[in-house]
């Protein structure tokens, strides 16, 4: 069994308001009885991308245990791998795959810089493809990255989904290994299926969407910040649990 955390969108800002609602989730994962084998973060670390905020990540995020990161349509790249990386401050995607146990676990890129909507570009296809193929056979794998591929019923997110998803989702059927598709963005706790696989999107850490039929007003910030932790057993069955941390 494998137990993974993940949680999305803290958009760190140097304020006091996100900094203490993400210290808070770390707070309760660290303090768990079981530790988790990995945290996911889907993306949108920072609010403007500047390398102070990517800072203040790198201290909030501190862990016993790995803390696997994408980035998301708020992100930099640049300032995201120079600050949070420790690596050169390159434009290219930040692709990344980590190997959890016996599963593998890929952090990928669906950002398109100076916009929100995303996509996963040639590069970034041809990175998945070739990592999966190389993995050991019957080796599980899971998909991550920031904005959802199908529609979430809300016109905020709906209108910055990711686009050009028939590359992925001819991907995923020549690719039965990957178990389910990870994702953030949407600020919601939400599942569905995209290509025949879960599509599970983690909630957000700053403020949760609040769906039409709950009122005009997209942005909920009294809401506790959320998680989800994913259980994936021996028969590769994903079976996710949301918390909120009060």
């Amino acid at each position: 069994m494998t137990l993974l955390a993940q949680i999305s969108d803290l958009h760190l800002d140097g304020g006091e308001r996100a900094a203490r609602r993400a210290t808070r989730v770390m707070d309760y994962l660290r303090a768990l009885p079981r530790e988790v084998d990995a945290l996911l973060v889907t993306g949108d670390i920072a609010d403007h991308g500047a390398e102070g905020e990517y800072e203040e990540a790198t201290r909030i995020l501190k862990a016993p245990f790995p803390v696997l990161t994408c980035p998301g349509n708020h992100d930099a790249r640049p300032a995201y791998r120079k600050a949070l990386l420790g690596t050169a401050p390159e434009p290219g995607p930040i692709n990344q795959a980590h190997h959890i146990g016996g599963t593998a676990v890929l952090m990928c890129d669906s950002t398109i810089p100076g916009r929100d909507e995303g996509r996963l570009d040639a590069e970034t296809l041809a990175w998945i493809e070739t990592t999966l193929t190389e993995l050991p056979q019957d080796a599980p794998a899971l998909l991550a990255f920031h904005q959802p591929p199908v529609r979430m019923h809300h016109p905020l997110p709906d209108s910055c989904m990711l686009e050009e998803t028939g590359p992925l989702a001819d991907l995923l059927q020549a690719h039965p290994e990957v178990v389910a598709v990870l994702t953030g963005h949407a600020h919601t706790a939400a599942g569905s299926t995209f290509a025949g696989r879960p599509l599970i999107v983690g909630p957000a850490v700053t403020w949760t969407l609040r769906m039409p039929w709950e009122g005009d007003a997209p942005a909920d910030r009294e809401q506790p910040p959320g998680l989800a932790f994913h259980v994936l057993d021996d028969d590769r069955r994903l079976t996710t649990h949301y918390r909120v941390v009060i």
